[in-house]
């Protein structure tokens, strides 16, 4: 049986990239995405959840409970439907009750209930970050216990721009204009290099709600720790989680606000480095045990 999760968790994740793009904007020609008043990096948090949904569909494939809902190339509405199939209900009948449905081939009453926690069931993603579910056969919505925030660069980014070739073409027609030379030009776009900082949040309220366990929670910071080393490629250059650093309440509805936990981890530019281009570069500092307030405990990863 998965162990209840019974206490608050707040936790600040660390990490960095080094001549690659953490995040491009597809509306900004996939250029990184920057605070244009501050000339910060930002990284979505849509982008740090894929990585941990791609590495939990990694390393529990085929392990029952560790599903991904969202994941690539997936049919949404066909994921639903399979949960109303595994629970015996045909949504082309009348519903348990011998209601006419309002909509055929949609659940209602109870039955959206039952799908919903079949879904939280099935999907690791679904109990832990949530999920719309009200589309095709409508399995209902749940908000997930665990929220992350964009993250932010501790220092201004600054844009590389490279022009790359490829020494081939596409069609015919492009050799010829080329008279044979076969030649493609483009453009990359890098960060030289970005500290990054997201925070994040663990509701105990809203797993209760999902299902999401403590076996849940130890699953999300092994892949926040290691989800940049199953996510190589040569557009993110290199990226990795530097630190991972958690703060435990020994309560449900928590012994401090996020804010001033996240306020005792003080990170700075080493005194002699002019631009930083490493994690060494920086110093954190963490706070010492007499500085945290009672009931919190902390950790990092």
């Amino acid at each position: 049986m998965p162990t209840e999760l019974k206490n608050r968790y707040d936790f600040m994740l660390l990490f960095d990239v080094k001549d690659g793009n953490p995040n491009g904007d597809p509306d900004a020609g996939n250029l990184p995405r920057i605070d244009t008043e501050t000339g910060e990096g930002l990284v979505t948090d849509v982008c740090i959840k894929r990585k941990v949904r791609n590495f939990v569909q990694l390393v529990k494939a085929g392990i029952l409970g560790c599903d991904i809902f969202v994941k690539e190339k997936a049919i949404l509405n066909q994921q639903i439907e399979k949960a109303y199939t595994d629970l015996g209900i045909d949504l082309n009948k009348a519903d348990a009750e011998g209601k006419k449905r309002n909509k055929a081939g949609q659940g209602q009453g109870e039955e959206v209930s039952r799908a919903r926690d079949k879904m939280c069931q099935d999907y690791f993603d679904i109990r832990t970050f949530g999920a719309v579910m009200s589309t095709g056969a409508n399995a209902g919505q749940v908000r997930g216990p665990v929220q992350i925030t964009f993250a932010r660069s501790v220092d201004p980014i600054v844009t590389a721009e490279h022009s790359i070739t490829r020494m081939a073409v596409a069609t015919e027609a492009e050799a010829e204009k080329q008279s044979g030379d076969n030649r493609t030009m483009g453009r990359k776009n890098t960060v030289p290099y970005g500290l990054y900082v997201a925070y994040g949040f663990v509701s105990p309220a809203l797993a209760q709600q999902t299902g999401f366990s403590e076996e849940d929670l130890s699953l999300l910071w092994e892949a926040l720790v290691g989800m940049f080393d199953q996510d190589h490629s040569a557009a993110r250059g290199m990226m990795a989680t530097q630190k991972l650093i958690i703060f435990k309440h020994d309560s449900a509805l928590g012994n401090a606000p996020s804010h001033k936990l996240f306020d005792l981890v003080k990170i700075e530019k080493k005194n002699d480095v002019a631009v930083p281009r490493k994690f060494a570069d920086y110093e954190v500092t963490l706070p010492k045990k007499e500085d945290i307030p009672n009931g919190i405990e902390m950790s990092e990863m």
